[in-house]
């Protein structure tokens, strides 16, 4: 009988151990877990930045290069008035 109480009392400490241990990794797996999601949402708002500052610059680059071509447009047609009139003084 004590043999029997002996090894049930040894099968109990192991057992206690085994889901302590358990316990353990599972908030371990937790923080790990939480840690990764957080750390993963910071990279989410870094990349959304990037992209909002991205979006930016083409509209900036898209607004500059409008305001190019308008500028360029203005100036053939000021030459072309310019070659125009020139044309008609030498015809008079």
């Amino acid at each position: 009988m004590k043999k029997i109480i002996a090894l049930f009392a040894i099968v109990s400490v192991f057992a206690f151990t085994a889901c302590n241990n358990a316990a353990e990794t599972e908030e371990a797996a937790t923080e790990t877990v939480e840690g990764a999601e957080a750390e993963a949402e910071s990279l989410l708002d870094a990349a959304g930045d990037a992209v909002e500052a991205a979006a930016d610059t083409v509209e900036a680059a898209a607004e500059a290069a409008g305001d190019a071509v308008e500028g360029a447009a203005e100036a053939a047609g000021d030459a072309v008035e310019g070659a125009a009139e020139a044309a008609e003084e030498m015809i008079k």
